[in-house]
This record gives structure tokens, sequence and C-alpha cells, in this order.
């Protein structure tokens, strides 16, 4: 009797813990990195690489995802690095956001997998639509400076 009325406090602690009110403690909602007319364009047209993937990037991903911080790591300091092909497989498949490791990392990913970013603002609903279409539109990337992703603030 005394067993059992040790375990149901200690349950509801360790519910506590894994709860999704508690992973928001570190995972902050998001706010849009693009202003209203930016995310419009974005959605209507062609995604530009320069004036909307790259801003969400620098701003949520880039500080973490590059070689520096996370060495043998999903970077996105490039294309170049970007594209390589990981232990895990390859993270940005262009024309196909489904198979594209990367989109399934973001935001409100399925429990089993690790959500990204685990700490700090997470992408919007509107920026994870925005990086899925560019993907599904071939995930453009331009080569040189237009395409370096600054990854310390």
């Amino acid at each position: 009797m005394i067993r059992s009325l040790l375990l149901v406090p200690l349950a509801a602690v360790l519910s506590a813990c894994s709860s999704a009110e508690h992973e928001s403690e570190t995972r902050l909602p998001g706010r849009n990195v693009l202003d209203a007319a930016a995310l419009k364009e974005a959605q209507s047209g062609m995604v530009s690489f320069s004036e909307h993937v790259k801003p969400v990037l620098e701003a949520k991903c880039a500080m973490c995802h590059n070689s520096k911080a996370q060495p043998g790591r999903l970077s996105l300091a490039s294309q170049a690095e970007a594209v390589q092909t990981g232990t895990l497989g390859i993270f940005i498949v262009p024309g196909r956001p489904a198979q594209s490791r990367f989109i399934t990392h973001l935001g409100k990913a399925h429990a089993s997998v690790k959500a990204m970013p685990p700490v700090g603002e997470v992408l919007t609903e509107e920026e994870v639509a925005l990086i899925q279409r560019w993907i599904a539109q071939g995930a453009s990337w331009p080569a040189g400076a237009a395409g370096r992703l600054k990854t310390e603030p």
C-alpha cells in the first residue's frame, strides 16, 4: 500500500518531465524572420535562396549547423557542405522535400525524431513551408559569397 502511494507521485513527476510543455522551456515559439511581403512573395512565386531561405537559415540554423560548431555533422555554411551525404543519408534532396531529412527535423517533428532547433526559437509553419517549397523547386543555392551563410551572430 505504502509502496503504491509513493509510485503515484513519482509517475506524475516523470510524466511532467516528458511533456510537450516541458520541451517548450528550451524551444521558444517562433517568429517569422521575413516580413509579410517577403513571405507572400515566396508563397506565390519562385523561392529565392538569397532573399527568402538564407535569412531563415542564418537566424535559426547556421549557428549550430556549421563545420566549426559540429565537425562531421550537417553543415549549412555553404551548398557544398549542405549536400554532402552523412551517416544518416542525404539531408536536402532537390525536388523532393518529402525525402529530405532536413524537412523531417524541422519544427514539430515526430516524437522519435530530434526536432530542430532543440534550443531557441523554432521555425514557424510559414518558414517550414517556405523551405519545403524551395526544396520542391530544386533547392537552387548560389555559389560564392551569395551562397555562404554567416555562422556566427
